[in-house]
């Protein structure tokens, strides 16, 4: 999934604590640094959308499944 890590993004927690905005590699640090427990409840949102092999369409919203694989790459490189 080809991301820019620079471009702007708002970390959201269903629970309704604060949005973060910041850019994208930012709110991958702070998901990160979550509880496991925590993580279910967070999404991301994009400023500009990506294409998924999984859905005809582009997204806008980062599921926890897809943010943990970018913070993954984002600890290795």
């Amino acid at each position: 999934m080809p991301i820019a890590l620079d471009q702007q993004a708002t970390l959201i927690d269903l629970d309704g604590t604060t949005p973060l905005i910041a850019p994208l590699s930012e709110c991958l640090r702070h998901f990160a640094a979550l509880k496991v427990s925590a993580n279910a409840d967070h999404r991301i949102l994009l400023t500009q959308p990506v294409p998924r092999k999984d859905r005809p369409t582009r997204t806008w919203i980062l599921n926890p499944q897809d943010i943990e694989m970018l913070a993954a790459e984002q600890s290795q490189g």
